[in-house]
């Protein structure tokens, strides 16, 4: 009868909310913790560095050609972050299945044996309490578990929240850094193009090298390689914009891979290619204006140097020809290598890039459209030999002719010398309405010893009509937004016994140029409204002076 008095859905029941009870007491008074707190640190781990010297088999070195590694948010980041969940998932699925429910509950409490020492119960009741308690343990393995996941999950989607804010702010910091330097660039004027010959062409950012181990930086701006500096593959940290430091590295031009001046990408470049036939005195001209820009610089605010040691090694190389024999040796080869100079005034300065190509190059429209700088012209130094024009030949006299012949005439008379490259000026650039072209009699020296024509006067236009160049002046102001004439002899301007007001006048084209483009140089040229406007000042004294005999400025734009 005591039999019948025992009722198992009680003995069930009882099991059961023991059970439950000391699950949920475990659970809440340890297991959970438990799960979080080593979960958490493993996730924790997961973002700490090795030692240094240490291989980290979490960091994937990377692969593409910049010799830098893409910055933490852009890369890393997301995989410490995967690697952190992983870690954190592992860890709990490790705790439920292989230390509560494999070793604590299976092992040692359903064989009678302590949950945390594995010791053996010294007696029966022991072993059995120990057993009755293995169900509510694997039950609190479960919640545990269960309630870590949940838990853990909402910590992830909080922290994938903050990464991705994070993200954000750098890509706004990069895009913030981009469009400022851009928009820098834009308000100067500042495009980026390649001086030597055979490449010319314009590119938006140059290749930096590092100054720690000479790598070549193709992308050292704001983006995936880092926001405010790129790190090297050699350690050491590289700046991303102008404004924190990048114009003092190394640049080399990303296309033929040759050494831009420090200026290139800080400063607006202005090209100005001299245009004359063969034996026209280009050569000699830049001379002279070398000259004369250095006699303005020391007459004036004007700061005239050098961009790179090849230019003054050119420069210097010119001015021991001119000393040696009075001549400049013919130009030679295909495409010019510009002349950098850095030419300031004031606060404002400009990248002046003067291309002297040979003028067979400039002949015909096959080796016209071979020259690529023209199609960044942004002025025309139109160099013009009188004494070449069959219409001037034709009113010498015989004493004057062999004068003439002396000077070493061009090839080609002024007119068909722009009639050649005029055409492919337009097609390379199609910006030819609206440059400006100042055209620079040479041979002055010659001119003035000739009986058979006047002397040149001002203005220099009328002169160049009266002489029977009318067409050359007529075309000049068509053609282009404004039109100015000098009349310069490079001979008086260079080597020993040089005139510093002939230096000064051979200036004025170049620097009537640099006027054009912004740089406050107006009242150096002779300009007289800049003149009125500068009043008494030593400079602009200097600069009526010294102020030679050319004609007015012809515009086609109001």
């Amino acid at each position: 009868m005591g039999a019948d008095m025992v009722d198992p859905a009680l003995i069930a029941r009882i099991l059961g909310t023991l059970t439950g009870v000391i699950g949920v007491a475990v659970c809440l008074g340890y297991g959970l913790w438990r799960f979080l707190a080593l979960a958490l640190s493993a996730a924790w781990a997961a973002f700490r560095t090795s030692p240094p010297g240490s291989s980290d088999p979490r960091i994937v070195p990377y692969p593409g050609p910049e010799p830098a590694q893409p910055a933490y948010w852009a890369g890393q980041m997301w995989l410490d972050a995967r690697f952190a969940g992983q870690a954190a998932a592992l860890t709990v699925w490790y705790l439920l299945t292989r230390h509560w429910l494999g070793e604590v509950v299976r092992r040692r409490l359903l064989r009678g044996r302590n949950g945390q020492t594995g010791a053996l119960a010294d007696n029966g009741f022991g072993r059995l309490l120990l057993r009755l308690l293995a169900p509510g343990t694997a039950l609190a393995a479960v919640l545990s578990a269960l309630l870590a996941s949940v838990l853990l999950a909402g910590v992830a989607l909080f922290f994938a929240v903050q990464l991705a804010l994070v993200l954000l702010a750098v890509l706004a910091a990069a895009l913030a850094g981009r469009t400022a330097e851009r928009l820098w660039k834009l308000v100067l004027g500042i495009r980026m193009k390649c001086p030597y010959p055979g490449c010319y062409r314009p590119f938006p950012l140059a290749v930096h090298l590092c100054p720690g181990c000479g790598a070549a930086h193709r992308e050292l701006r704001p983006g995936a390689f880092g926001a405010l500096r790129h790190v090297c593959r050699c350690g050491r940290g590289l700046p991303t914009t102008l404004m924190t430091g990048r114009r003092g590295l190394a640049a080399r031009c990303p296309h033929c891979d040759r050494s831009l001046p420090p200026a290139v990408g800080t400063t607006r470049v202005v090209h100005l290619p001299l245009i004359g036939g063969t034996s026209a005195g280009k050569t000699m001209l830049l001379a002279a204006m070398l000259e004369g820009l250095r006699s303005w610089s020391h007459e004036s605010r004007l700061t005239v140097e050098y961009a790179s040691p090849d230019d003054l090694r050119e420069a210097n190389t010119l001015g021991r020809q001119l000393s040696s024999s009075g001549w400049t040796l013919k130009t030679q080869g295909g495409q010019p290598r510009a002349l950098m100079l850095l030419v300031g005034y004031g606060l404002r300065r400009r990248l002046l890039y003067l291309y002297d190509p040979m003028g067979e190059s400039l002949r015909d429209a096959d080796t016209t459209r071979d020259q690529g700088y023209l199609a960044h012209s942004d002025g025309v130094l139109l160099v013009t030999d009188v004494l070449a024009a069959p219409v001037v030949r034709r009113a010498l006299h015989p004493g004057d002719t062999e004068r003439a012949e002396a000077a070493r005439p061009a090839d080609l008379g002024p007119v068909e010398t722009y009639a050649g490259f005029t055409g492919e000026l337009q097609g390379l650039g199609g910006r030819r309405g609206r440059l400006p072209v100042a055209a620079v009699v040479t041979k002055r020296d010659v001119l003035d010893r000739l009986d058979s024509l006047p002397r040149p006067t001002e203005p220099v236009e009328a002169w160049l009509t009266g002489i029977g160049l009318d067409e050359l002046v007529r075309v000049l102001g068509h053609d282009f937004a404004a039109a100015r004439y000098w009349v310069v002899s490079a001979r008086a301007a260079t080597g020993a016994g040089a005139l510093d007001t002939e230096q000064r006048r051979a200036a004025e084209p170049v620097l009537w140029l640099l006027s054009r483009t912004g740089l406050r140089v107006g009242r150096l040229t002779g300009n007289r409204q800049d003149a009125r406007a500068a009043g008494d000042r030593p400079q602009a004294r200097v600069a009526r002076d010294a102020r030679p005999a050319h004609g007015n400025e012809r515009s086609n734009t109001p």
